[in-house]
């Protein structure tokens, strides 16, 4: 695998990438949902609800928390997630940041 020049691009196109492949994955878009209607959970729900193995929920969650679009906290035995509100009004200003850029003119070739 090659080399990326991620210092050719500037600090707000990388964390755009970096957190638009974390969306790229369908698992995580269904966690992200999940967590958003219920505005918390315990781990175990997920794989009953996603119907997908224990260990692959918790790599999701992994680089959904690596990123900052959740936290999580221990209660007994439980891990208990939840959306974190500050960085996710921050993904969606990066994104809607980009989907402004584009002038809503039509007729464009």
């Amino acid at each position: 695998m090659g080399v990326t020049k991620s210092n050719l691009f500037t600090e707000k196109q990388n964390e755009l990438a970096k957190v638009a492949k974390v969306f790229a994955h369908p698992a995580r878009i269904a966690i992200l949902e999940y967590l958003i209607k219920a505005n918390s959970c315990i781990n175990g729900d997920l794989v009953q609800e996603l119907g997908l193995a224990q260990a692959t929920i918790s790599q999701h969650l992994r680089e959904l928390k690596e990123i900052g679009l959740i936290k999580g906290s221990i209660e007994g035995v439980s891990l208990n997630y939840c959306i974190d509100a500050v960085r996710w009004a921050e993904v969606q200003n990066l994104f809607q940041e980009l989907f402004d850029g584009f002038p809503k003119i039509s007729g464009c070739c």
